[in-house]
C-alpha cells in the first residue's frame, strides 16, 4: 500500500522593436503531493523530530533528528556525492559507515547551511552534531553511530551551539507519529514547497514490512550519488527507513542499484551538490530475534524481491524532487528505449533531461523536437548511433496516442495542433528509440522557467 502517491506565476517578458508583452504562467499548484499518513503506514522501531534550533532566520524548522531503537542491530548504507568538494557531514558520515561497519543507528539533518567548503571548522562541527546525537541512543557506543547531513548556502560555517542546543533539546520531542515523521521531513526543507513524505509497505513470502522514506530538493539538483568507496546537484537529501532485517553489505548493494535508477536519474537544472547523499536504514524490528537477515549471497530471492520493492519507492521519493523543481511548471519523463547498455540509455536520457534548450523549448510550450536529438546525439556510446534506426514520440499521459516526430530517422509530417495539445500538459513522457539493443533507462526532468533564475539569482539574499 502506497501512502502519499502554489507559487507565484512565472513572468514571461516577449520583446519586440517596439513594445514589450509581459505574460504570466502560474506555477502549478503542489499542494495535492502533501498527504496525511497514517501512523501504522510507518515502520517500527524509529523516533524523530523535527525542531527550529535557530540555524534559519525565518523561525522555520531546521533540524531534524531520526534514531533507531530496535533491540536488533540496525544496517545503514548510504550513497554520497561525487562532487571533489564533498562538504563536511558527507565525509563524517563516510567515515561513521566504514567504522561501524554499517551498523550506524541515527542521523542529523540541518538545513540553512550546507556546511560544505568550511575547512578544519567545518569538521569539527560534524563530528560536534554527530557526537551530540550519540548520546541520544541507549547502549555502548565504541565508535560514533550518527551519520550528518547539511543543506543550505556553502562557504558558511554552522552556528554549532545553536544546532547542538537543538540536538538536546530534541529528546523531549521525539516521536513516532505521523505528525513527528512530518516535522522531520520540514526540518530537512530550503526551499521546497513541501515536506516530502511517503510510507509503503510490501512483503516478502507472506511476511508483511514497511517503507518509510523523506527527501528534500527543489534546485541544484543533478545527483551523482555512490557507495561510500566511492567505486562507483539546494542539495538533494534523503532518508529511506525500513523495519526488515537486511544485512549491512546486501542494505548496501540494494541502495546503490536503487540510487542508480532513482535519485540518479533525476535533474532539475543539471548541478550537482556538494552534500548530496541518501540514506537507508534497516532496524529489523518487524522480525523475531533470532530471524536472519535478508542477504544477497543466502537468500537472493528474498534480496531480490526486496531490491525491487526499495527501487521502486526510491523512484517515487525522487519524482517529489522533480514535480518541486524550482520554477517548473512541467514533469517530464525521458524514455531511452534500444540502446546497447544500461548505462548507454541513461547517458543519453540524462543529456536530453539537462538541455538548457530542451528544457526552455517545455517551458515555452514549443514543440522542438529537434533539440531532443540533438542532445541524443551528442552523447558518445559503446555503439555508434545509425540516424535511420532512431525514433522519437512525444507520449501523453492521459492515454491518448503517442505523437510520432521522427520514424527510422525521417521526420514526420507533424500535426503541430496535436503537438501543442501535448507539450501543453503538466505531465508528458518524451520517447527516444535508438535501435541499437535491449536496454532502456528513464530520467525525469523539468522545465526551465524565469521563476527559476528569479530564485537562484539572489538565493543568497
Amino acid at each position: 500500500m502506497n501512502f502519499g502517491g502554489g507559487r507565484l506565476p512565472a513572468v514571461w517578458k516577449r520583446f519586440s522593436s517596439t513594445t514589450t508583452t509581459i505574460v504570466t504562467k502560474a506555477i502549478p499548484s503542489k499542494t495535492h503531493l502533501h498527504v496525511p499518513i497514517p501512523d501504522s503506514a510507518f515502520p517500527q522501531g524509529y523516533s524523530l523530530t523535527g525542531l527550529h534550533c535557530g540555524v534559519k532566520k525565518t523561525g522555520a524548522l531546521d533540524l531534524s533528528v531520526i534514531l533507531s531503537t530496535s533491540p536488533r542491530p540496525t544496517s545503514t548504507a548510504a550513497c554520497f556525492t561525487r562532487n571533489a568538494f564533498k562538504a563536511a557531514p558527507v565525509l563524517v558520515s563516510q567515515e561513521v559507515l566504514q567504522s561501524t561497519l554499517g551498523r550506524a543507528r541515527a542521523l542529523v539533518v540541518n538545513s540553512g547551511c550546507a556546511n560544505a567548503v568550511t575547512g578544519k571548522q567545518g569538521m569539527d562541527d560534524a563530528w560536534a552534531m554527530s557526537g551530540a546525537t550519540d548520546k541520544l541512543l541507549s547502549g555502548p557506543k565504541p565508535h560514533s553511530e550518527t551519520l550528518v547531513m547539511s543543506t543550505g548556502v556553502i562557504g558558511q560555517t554552522l552556528p554549532i551551539a545553536k544546532i547542538l542546543d537543538g540536538v538536546r533539546a530534541a529528546a523531549t520531542t521525539l516521536g513516532s507519529t505521523f505528525e513527528a515523521w512530518e516535522r522531520a521531513a520540514l526540518g530537512f526543507m530550503t526551499t521546497d514547497t513541501f515536506p516530502k513524505l511517503r510510507a509503503r509497505s510490501f512483503t516478502i513470502r507472506g511476511k508483511e514490512y514497511r517503507l518509510a522514506g523523506m527527501d528534500k530538493g527543489a534546485g541544484m539538483i543533478h545527483p551523482n550519488m555512490g557507495p561510500p568507496s566511492g567505486q562507483l546537484h539546494a542539495t538533494l537529501l534523503g532518508a529511506i527507513f525500513t523495519d526488515a532485517a537486511v544485512s549491512p553489505r546486501s542494505l548496501q548493494n540494494a541502495l546503490t542499484y536503487a540510487v542508480d535508477r532513482s535519485f540518479n536519474s533525476i535533474s532539475v537544472d543539471g548541478e550537482m551538490s556538494t552534500n548530496d547523499t541518501i540514506v537507508l536504514m534497516a532496524n529489523g524490528a518487524a522480525t523475531s530475534a533470532n530471524e536472519a537477515e535478508i542477504d544477497e549471497a543466502t537468500d537472493p530471492e528474498a534480496f531480490e524481491m526486496f531490491k525491487q520493492e526499495l527501487t521502486m519507492f526510491a523512484a517515487d521519493l525522487a519524482q517529489l524532487v522533480v514535480r518541486d523543481g524550482e520554477g517548473a511548471t512541467k514533469f517530464v519523463t525521458v524514455t531511452v528505449d534500444g540502446a546497447p547498455t544500461y548505462e548507454d540509455a541513461h547517458a543519453v536520457a540524462s543529456r536530453i533531461s539537462t538541455s538548457a534548450l530542451v528544457k526552455t523549448a517545455l517551458f515555452g510550450e514549443d514543440a522542438n523536437w529537434g533539440r531532443i536529438l540533438s542532445a541524443a546525439g551528442s552523447i558518445s556510446l559503446s555503439k555508434p548511433i545509425d540516424p535511420t534506426r532512431v525514433n522519437v514520440s512525444f507520449i501523453p499521459v492521459d492515454g491518448t496516442p503517442p505523437l510520432a516526430l521522427l520514424v527510422n530517422g525521417e521526420p514526420e509530417k507533424v500535426n503541430e495542433t496535436r503537438a501543442s495539445e501535448i507539450i501543453q500538459q503538466s505531465d508528458l513522457e518524451v520517447k527516444v528509440e535508438l535501435g541499437l539493443g535491449m536496454e532502456s533507462a528513464q530520467y525525469w526532468t523539468c522545465d526551465f522557467s524565469y521563476e527559476y533564475v528569479r530564485i537562484n539569482g539572489d538565493y543568497r539574499t
